[in-house]
Parts: structure tokens; sequence; C-alpha cells
């Protein structure tokens, strides 16, 4: 979200849009705060209302980006009031793929802020869906893929290189990916692996690695930026996505655009992004076998493989600037009137 967020404000601007942007995640001042529990909390919560409340005065709409749990109750509701007092619209572009499980708890507490927005945002059919049946509208704007950054390669990779970008979360299951590449290294004994991403699991994930036998195979590489990860789509093979549950992820969409093939697992929005065996092979969330197959088929089927990398690079230019930023400035216009 942080990546798409930098992303949007610098193509707005492309257009000439004055963009501002308020963090929820600002440095602590003073520093030693960030080491108290509670006290932090209301270190950051307080400068970033205060920010908000300034902002508004010197903007004509908010673009508030929003996610589940604390973040809507936090970040995202407070937005929409502040915006609604200052007498300004607030468009929210909601994102994340534990939206249901969310609202199933707090959907009033949803309602009532987004009856004060003037529009919701989703990036997908999927979370489009999931709000209608709490009873709120939105409208899909897809994310947005930069095709001059994420694009193929000329050299294919030499042997068979497989990449995992994803936080090392629960959420991610790189567990089971870890399992599914030890599977496909008894077909293919020289394939090797690199989980591109930080998180609290990459101790546990490190020590599964060599229980597995793979851990000379594997390389953890930690956070990268858009411009490493870029470089290292084009060093792959093919991509595994092996997360439990999910919206619409950027790290497929820049799979495809640098054309590499994509196993993922069929959660939240991942079939309406993509169409099994026409742009990825698709299989269930926590099947490892059912990963390691998927794999080797890409790896042994040189007509699938070529037949999801072509339908893959034409389903990306749907996600571009020219398409998508017509959608927000179609937005903004229509809030503004």
């Amino acid at each position: 979200m942080a990546n798409q967020t930098l992303q949007l404000a610098r193509l707005l601007q492309g257009e000439g849009v004055r963009v501002e942007i308020v963090q929820v995640n600002a440095p602590y001042r003073p520093a030693w705060t960030g080491r108290v529990p509670v006290l932090r909390a209301a270190f950051r919560l307080l400068p970033y209302l205060h920010r908000l409340w300034c902002a508004a005065g010197r903007n004509q709409l908010f673009h508030i980006m929003a996610n589940s749990g604390w973040s809507w109750h936090l970040f995202a509701a407070p937005a929409i009031w502040i915006a609604r007092l200052r007498g300004i619209p607030a468009v929210v572009n909601y994102r994340g793929g534990e939206a249901e499980p969310f609202l199933r708890k707090s959907a009033g507490a949803v309602r009532f802020s987004m009856r004060r927005a003037a529009a919701l945002a989703v990036p997908s059919g999927f979370l489009r869906e999931v709000f209608a049946r709490f009873g709120v509208d939105a409208r899909i704007v897809p994310n947005i893929i930069d095709l001059e950054k994420f694009h193929a390669g000329n050299a294919h990779p030499a042997g068979i290189h497989v990449l995992v970008a994803r936080n090392l979360e629960p959420l991610y299951d790189i567990a089971s990916a870890l399992r599914a590449f030890a599977l496909l290294r008894e077909r293919h004994a020289g394939a090797r692996m690199s989980v591109a991403g930080s998180g609290p699991e990459r101790n546990h994930l490190e020590r599964l690695a060599e229980e597995l036998g793979i851990g000379g195979r594997v390389r953890f590489t930690g956070r990268l930026d858009s411009e490493a990860m870029a470089v290292l789509y084009r060093e792959a093979t093919l991509s595994l996505n092996p997360s439990l549950a999910d919206n619409m992820p950027n790290s497929v969409l820049e799979a495809l655009a640098c054309g590499l093939p994509v196993v993922s697992t069929d959660v939240g929005g991942v079939p309406h992004l993509v169409r099994h065996e026409h742009t990825a092979l698709l299989v269930k969330p926590g099947d490892a076998e059912g990963m390691a197959q998927a794999m080797i088929r890409l790896i042994e089927d040189e007509t699938l493989r070529a037949n999801l990398i072509r339908n893959g690079s034409e389903h990306v230019r749907a996600f571009t600037w020219e398409r998508v930023g017509e959608k927000w400035m179609g937005l903004y216009r229509e809030v503004l009137a």
C-alpha cells in the first residue's frame, strides 16, 4: 500500500495535481517515546490528527488509503471525519485481503463513517462484492503497474529460479512455499529460490529451510526497493504466491509484466485478477504438493509457459497509468462537483 501511495502521488503530480502526503507512521518525536508502548501510540496518533486537520485546510479533497482492523479505526475513520468537519470530500481507497472478517466484526462502524465519505474505491471485483454483502457500495479502480520499470528482460535466466515476493508473515504462508520448493527439488535438484520480503517469521522460516534440506538453495533477500525487485523478477524463472488471503497482489502483476509465469493460491481477489491456465496457474492455499506440481508443469511444459507469459503480458496493460489514471481523475472530478 505504501508503494501504491507513493506511485499514485508521483503520477498525479505528473498530471499537474498538487499532492500532499500525510503519513500514519511518521518518526516519533522525541525518539525515546517510540520505546514506550502506550505513549508511542499517543505520540504518533495525535500529531497525525493535527497534520490531517491542517492538510484539510490546504487541499480540495482527501484520498484516504485504508485497511482493516485498527488501521481503519485509528487512521482511516478519523480522516473521513476530519474531511467532513472541514467541508472537503473524502475518497476512501480500501485495500486488503481480510476485508470480510473485519467487516463481520465492524460493519456498523464502517458504514457509520462511510456515510460521511464521498466515495469508496477498491482495486478488485472481489472487494466490491465483499463490501456489497455488508451494504456498502464501491467502485473498482485497479492498482497501477509501471511498465517502464517492470518489463521482461532480454536474456533467459540460467537454471531454475523460483521467486516468492511476499512479506514473512503467517498470512502469506511462506512455509508452504518452502515445502513446495523442497518437493520441486526432488525432480529438479539444481533449482534455487529467492524470498523477497521482511517480517517476524524470518528466523522460523530459515530454520524450516534447513530442516527441509534446502537451506543452501534458498536466499532470503530482505525487503527490496522497486528497482531491485524489477531486477530480481527478470532473474527468475517463475513466481510463486502462496498467500492464505489476498486482494489484488501487486507482486503478481509485477511478475506478469516482467514476463514471469505465475503460480498462485486461488484466494480472495486473485481469481478476479488472473484466470487459471490462461494468465496463471491457481492452486488451493496451504497445498504444498499442488504448488510443486504446478511449478513442475510450468518448467516442463514449454507451450503452457509461453502461453501464460504472452497472455499475462497483454493482461497487465489494463493496469497502466494511461488506463487507471483516467478512472482516478474522473472520480476526483465527480466528488468535487
